[in-house]
């Protein structure tokens, strides 16, 4: 299947490809600016490091270890390992991330646990499958121990799950002792979108790990791992050092999430860039021959599109993805750096080549 590329005659207001995409807040540039004068000690044993730890603290309402890395990926991989063994499990979303988009990093770092993928609408893990699933030969010495369950928040879809369905998957995974990891990569955009607290929709519906995602909302290379089961962190740091995850000027990443953090700007971005996004669909709604696939509860927005609009939309140097998922439908990612006109400007085309 195809999907779009983008070409260097691409402007950047013309890129709905990806939250990759976009560059990042100008409160994070000039904290890496100033991270860079003076000295620091190293390996995350800084002044700044520590900041953000606290500020991570007081943001989940209870005291948290945090690791900081430099990819979603390795935030992901590295927290299934210490929440798997090689004779494992990870029962994930077959549209997950970890499933579909990591070149197997997670099988890699777990030494082999196997990623056992689970049906549901929008990309949520379905009740009623993770129940089985949990149950499903274990403690049979034949086949894979159902270990850990991770679950993406906000989803592949865009879709996001609620408190009651996070405290629901909570639950089952709890009962059968199973560990709960959450791959938070638009995780300020669910927050921003549900008004729930980061505690409701993490430890206190039994998430141990989360992956807590900023890249995609505006630092330039900083991802952090949250620890609210503690007991993990001393297997993680090891864990973490041996994946070269172990930053040696580790400020600067740190000074990245602690801009990120500071004066809710990770909350403003992530709701500026839904708006962004509902801004896109309403104004979708209106256009004749477009069928929308779902409700943008986030960033992203799912539609069909008539042939000519989107060989019009690619012509005129739009770049978002299409038939990927299936003939006919795109995929359009809005961010904190997208622009009100950029969304106008869009959906001008649109109507153009829907003419």
């Amino acid at each position: 299947m195809s999907h779009s590329t983008t070409t260097t005659s691409t402007t950047a207001a013309r890129v709905f490809s990806s939250d990759n995409a976009a560059g990042a807040s100008p409160e994070i540039v000039e904290a890496v600016v100033r991270a860079a004068s003076g000295q620091a000690s190293p390996y995350g044993s800084d002044d700044v490091t520590a900041g953000v730890r606290r500020r991570l603290s007081e943001i989940f309402e209870r005291d948290v270890d945090v690791l900081i890395v430099s990819t979603g990926s390795a935030a992901n991989a590295l927290s299934l390992a210490a929440l798997t063994p090689p004779w494992g499990s990870v029962l994930c979303h077959r549209d997950s991330h970890i499933n579909n988009d990591e070149c197997g990093a997670p099988e890699f770092y777990t030494a082999g646990a196997k990623l056992v993928a689970l049906g549901g609408d929008d990309a949520k893990i379905d009740a009623a499958e993770l129940r089985a699933a949990v149950r499903h030969k274990a403690g049979d010495v034949h086949s894979v121990e159902p270990s850990v369950v991770s679950v993406t928040q906000a989803t592949e879809t865009g879709a996001v799950y609620t408190v009651e369905e996070i405290r629901a998957l909570g639950s089952l995974t709890q009962e059968a002792g199973l560990r709960l990891h959450m791959d938070g990569a638009r995780f300020a955009g669910a927050v921003a979108a549900l008004g729930a607290t980061p505690a409701e929709l993490t430890w206190r519906a039994g998430v141990d790990l989360l992956s807590f995602g900023a890249t995609k909302n505006g630092t330039m290379t900083a991802e952090a791992i949250v620890v609210f089961d503690r007991s993990l962190t001393a297997e993680l740091s090891f864990r973490a050092k041996r994946a070269g995850q172990l930053a040696s000027k580790m400020r600067f990443h740190a000074a990245q999430l602690d801009a990120y953090l500071s004066d809710d700007l990770w909350l403003r971005n992530a709701t500026h860039a839904n708006a962004m996004a509902a801004r896109l669909q309403d104004g979708l709604k209106a256009v004749p021959g477009v069928d929308l696939l779902g409700a943008a509860e986030a960033n992203i927005l799912f539609c069909r599109l008539p042939r000519q609009v989107t060989e019009g939309l690619l012509s005129d140097g739009y770049a978002f993805y299409h038939d990927r998922w299936e003939p006919g439908v795109v995929r359009f990612v809005a961010s904190f750096a997208t622009a009100p006109q950029d969304i106008d400007d869009l959906l001008d085309a649109v109507r153009r080549h829907s003419a």
